[in-house]
């Protein structure tokens, strides 16, 4: 027994060094066979794997159940709400609150579908060097990229979407009602009906969680390097982090 859980650590230990080997050995054989990426091919490169990331990221979440079945994004009452949320499900309000999640997350689900043109005219400007940084960056270095320079214009451009949605799924009627059945209890603060914002903001962040994984599956899956431009530059990149050179 105390054999069989030595060797455990051990074979873990060499899969994943097998692993690294493999990926080195294979960009090394992928640099060799195709030669060193020109900088126009590094920027079309990546900007075609930060397409497929987005529009996969965005796919996803506008399907049904993209947001409201994700519980690493789900949207939930706000951090202000929830006490407001325990005193109505008290109360024997259920339905309503069920109803209010339900209509958030439908709402972003709606709204993701017009996310993809946003981040392709973001990933359009960006630059060699912002291109250059990306790809030898650390790890999440496109979706910290995409959080600093294109928030505050992903926000001024989804919310007109988000509150079209909330209307559309009821969602805006779904937490006046919540917020007014709340409001009406004595001594409680109140709070704010309109929910657009905190839900725009929670929407973005699911978008942002989505591509993180997406940027991380390409730079450490081969085969998630779908395009041979896509082997080359992140074979590339595979090689440069591996040698420094």
């Amino acid at each position: 027994m105390k054999t069989r859980l030595l060797i455990i650590p051990a074979l873990i230990a060499f899969i994943t060094l097998s692993s690294c080997d493999t990926l080195n050995q294979v960009a090394n054989a992928t640099v060799q066979n195709q030669g060193t990426p020109t900088s126009l091919e590094i920027g079309n490169g990546l900007k075609q794997a930060l397409e497929i990331g987005t529009g996969k990221s965005s796919d996803q979440l506008s399907a049904v159940n993209g947001f409201f079945g994700n519980a690493a994004i789900k949207i939930l009452f706000p951090p202000e709400a929830q006490k407001a949320e325990k005193t109505l499900r008290s109360l024997g309000l259920n339905s309503l609150c069920d109803n209010v999640i339900l209509s958030l997350n439908r709402a972003a689900e709606d709204a993701a579908k017009q996310a993809k043109p946003i981040f392709v005219d973001a990933i359009k400007q960006m630059t060699l060097q912002d291109v250059t940084n990306i790809l030898l960056g650390n790890q999440d270095a496109a979706t910290q990229y995409f959080k600093r320079t294109t928030t505050a214009k992903l926000s001024l451009q989804f919310k007109p979407v988000i509150q079209g949605s909330l209307n559309k799924v009821n969602a805006t009627k779904y937490y006046t009602d919540a917020a007014q059945a709340y409001n009406k209890v004595p001594f409680v603060s109140k709070l704010n009906p309109d929910i657009s914002d905190y839900v725009t903001q929670k929407a973005i962040d699911g978008l942002f969680v989505e591509i993180a994984k997406e940027e991380l599956n390409i730079r450490q899956n081969l085969g998630a390097r779908t395009t041979p431009l896509l082997q080359k530059v992140f074979a590339f990149a595979d090689k440069k982090k591996t040698t420094g050179q």
